[in-house]
């Protein structure tokens, strides 16, 4: 369920909005509708990735495991190469 809301945009933002909306024949709703779901679903991956790499520190904290720069480059430069390669172990 769609639940009514209201946000306040400056006159030059406002007129940009609904000139968007006449060359796209929409509506200005749904060109702010659009952008703020656009807008949403980026930040929100954004966010994911930030506490992935949150979680990646706090492991690599707590137990040292890692691989160095020069063994994952050997391992893509692997795969980039059409090679069947395992990614390397882990170490301490």
């Amino acid at each position: 369920m769609a639940t009514p809301t209201s946000i306040k945009l400056d006159d030059d933002l406002k007129e940009r909005v609904q000139q968007l909306a006449q060359a796209r024949r929409r509506s200005s709703h749904w060109v702010m509708r659009e952008a703020i779901a656009e807008y949403v679903e980026r930040e929100e991956k954004r966010e994911a990735f930030r506490q992935q790499a949150r979680d990646a520190w706090d492991e690599y904290q707590r137990s040292g495991m890692h691989l160095t720069l020069d063994e994952v480059d050997a391992w893509l430069a692997k795969l980039e190469a059409g090679e069947d390669a395992d990614m390397p172990a882990c170490h301490g």
